[in-house]
């Protein structure tokens, strides 16, 4: 069942999110204080698959008033293959549209095979005209990447 992210999930998203691997956390933005603020700002726009009482996939979906981002798109590896990702994805777009969001990016690892493939299946376009670039504001702001 696919529903909107409350920041009473936090502890399961975050579990799922360390069960992933490769997946990559940001020691600030994603602590409960940094998803609770993320959460604020994006209310309906967050969201979350439950299964047998368990959240299995969540997107992170926030936006600017004019374009939306996607970040920490997952699935739970024993739930891959059963159009959750699809539906959490559809569920996102709408609620965009619902605020008039005309477009929607996303980043995605080089070495995400499998995060590739399923955005390259969902009709996503790679874009090859511009770089991205970021710049730290808060050096304490570390990606731990989860390897099991």
């Amino acid at each position: 069942m696919v529903r909107t992210m409350t920041i009473e999930d936090y502890e399961q998203v975050f579990e799922l999110w360390n069960s992933i691997e490769g997946f990559g956390i940001r020691t600030i933005d994603d602590s409960f204080k940094g998803i609770s603020k993320f959460l604020k700002r994006n209310p309906d726009t967050c969201v979350v698959d439950v299964e047998e009482g368990q959240i299995v996939g969540a997107i992170l979906c926030g936006h600017d008033g004019r374009r939306a981002c996607f970040y920490h798109v997952c699935v739970r590896e024993d739930y891959r293959r059963h159009h959750i990702g699809k539906k959490m994805v559809e569920f996102c777009i709408e609620k965009l549209k619902e605020e008039d969001i005309c477009k929607v990016a996303l980043n995605a690892f080089v070495i995400n095979k499998v995060g590739n493939a399923f955005w390259q299946r969902m009709g996503w376009t790679l874009r090859d005209d511009m770089n991205y670039y970021d710049f730290t504001l808060n050096e304490n702001n570390l990606t731990e990447f989860i390897h099991k």
